[in-house]
Order: C-alpha cells, then structure tokens, then sequence
C-alpha cells in the first residue's frame, strides 16, 4: 500500500510537470536546466545522504548487494540479445529495444521510491547500482544504438562522461560510510535540502516529456507493449522470485525490485538521438514505461512481496 501511495504521489508530480508544460511555465529548454538540476545536484546529493545518520549496513551485506548487481546486469545483457529477437523487431530499432531493455530509471524513479519506502540508509545500496550503470550505458549503450548506422563511434567509453557528478557521489557516500567518517550538521543539513529536490523535479521533467507524446498512437504500439510486459512484469517479478531464494535481507530485496520494476530510463532517448539509434522509438518506450508503472510496480510488489 506504502508503494502505491508513493507512486500515486509521483503520478501527480508527473501530472504538474504535464500541466505546466502544456501552459508554457515549463519549455523544452528550461526542462533540460531543471533535468540538468537533478542530474547534477539534487540525486548526487540523495545519494550523500545514504552515508549519513545512524543507521549502520554491515560490510557483508554491501558485498551482497554487489555480487547481486553484477548478477542482475549479466542476466540483463543476456536478455537485451533475447527480447528483441523475441519480439521480432526489425533491425532499425533492434539496438533501442537492446538499450531499454538493461537500462530503467534507477535515478529520477528508483532513488526517489526508495528513499520514500525505506528510508535513506537503503540509498547505500542504490547508490552502487550506478556505478556499473553509468559504465555500460556509455560503452554497451553507445554500441547499441550505433549498431547498423555510419555515424562514427571511436571512442565511445569517455572517463569524464562514467565519472559523473552521480558516480562521483556513489564513491563519496561508500568511502564516507565504510570509513566512517563524521559529517559536520550544516552540511547535513545542505545535502538533505537538496535532495529534496530530487523527486518533485525529476517526476515534473517527466511529466513535461510526456506532454509532447501521442498518447494515443502509444498505447497502439502492440510490440511496445509486450515489450513493456516483459519490462516492467516479467523481468522484476522472475527476477525477484530468485533473488529471494538467497537473500534474506528485505532491505536488500526491496532495493532490487525497485531497481528491476522501474521504467525505460530517458538517458536511451538521448544516446539514440547522439548516435543515429530509432530515437522515435527509444522515446516512446520511455514514455509508455513510464505511465505504465505507475500500476505495475505495485503489482510487482504485491506478487513478490
């Protein structure tokens, strides 16, 4: 009921940011310096916040959670081989299907949820989903959206681009925690204000996107939404029913279906715009996914507990 609630409230920000863009109090341009906002500051600092306060996760567990994530991305990039073959889709958009399939959410949608369901400790745990995201979306992502076209990729895995303001969080909020070093309260106090930020931003940029999509061509894409089945049903509910025959840890288990049941992440919309990829579809996707798991992630909830 916790998650519902959650997602009803993200909904509505969705909702806000729809409205607010169709009143032109919100443009494209100012909606990638607010996306900017959220990349850059306001996640960055939620992920901080994951290393303050007093709750402690033993060092096991974050071993854990990281023999999990690597698990969770192999099976991930086996699947981005099957699904479109799967789904027979024709090989302009193979490489988008490929790219929505690995990459969600995990930032705009899952740290959000996972702060608002379990509180900021278990934002450790997210925070280490980022680092083999960020690696694979400029490296696996790249080459997936530029496969089949003549548009020149040398040089695809660029450093600066991995170790964004995200990651670099990601290694602060674990050096912090594992070393246990004190944070002065004023700066507390800052982070925590400014994660606040994350969610209500985040979910209006989205809602913003949104309003420039043909809702009604995309729920009459029949393969986009089998593939959204497959998404945001099948993978986290599969995927959960295993992880919970090893993992006892509900923290843990939370975590991974919030990271599993969480939509098409927008950064594929963007790398297929970059790179020549089916940056049609890849948008599309994003926006279907994201309306739909409004429903589907408590569904995955409920069925996996």
């Amino acid at each position: 009921m916790l998650l519902l609630e959650q997602m009803i409230v993200l909904f509505l920000l969705m909702g806000v940011g729809f409205y607010c863009y169709k009143k032109d109090i919100i443009t494209d341009e100012s909606s990638k310096k607010l996306s900017a906002i959220v990349v850059n500051i306001a996640n960055p600092a939620m992920v901080l916040t994951g290393c303050m306060g007093d709750s402690k996760i033993k060092g096991m567990e974050l071993l854990q959670i990281a023999l999990i994530i690597v698990l969770i991305y192999g099976a991930l990039l086996l699947l981005a081989l099957i699904v479109p073959k799967l789904l027979r889709i024709d090989k302009k958009s193979e490489g988008a299907y490929r790219a929505m399939t690995v990459f969600s959410n995990i930032g705009f949608m899952g740290f959000p949820v996972i702060s608002a369901l379990y509180g900021r400790e278990a934002l450790l745990y997210a925070s280490l989903f980022t680092i083999p995201y960020n690696t694979l979306i400029y490296t696996y992502g790249v080459s997936a959206m530029s496969a089949g076209n003549k548009k020149e990729t040398k040089g695809p895995f660029a450093w600066d681009r991995v170790f964004n303001a995200g990651v670099i969080a990601c290694i602060i909020t674990i050096i912090v925690y594992l070393l246990q070093l004190p944070v002065p309260e004023f700066v507390e106090s800052t982070v925590t204000n400014l994660s606040n930020l994350t969610a209500p931003l985040s979910m209006m940029v989205i809602g913003a996107s949104l309003a420039t999509i043909n809702m009604k061509k995309l729920f009459t894409d029949v393969k986009l939404l089998l593939f959204s089945a497959i998404k945001l049903l099948i993978i986290p509910v599969i995927g959960m029913l295993i992880i919970r025959q090893f993992v006892s840890n509900e923290m843990i288990c939370g975590v991974c279906m919030v990271m599993l049941a969480t939509p098409v992440g927008s950064m594929t919309a963007m790398l297929a715009q970059q790179y020549d990829g089916d940056y049609e579809m890849a948008s599309k996707g994003v926006a279907l996914t994201t309306v739909l798991s409004v429903v589907t992630m408590p569904i995955v909830s409920m069925l996996v507990g």
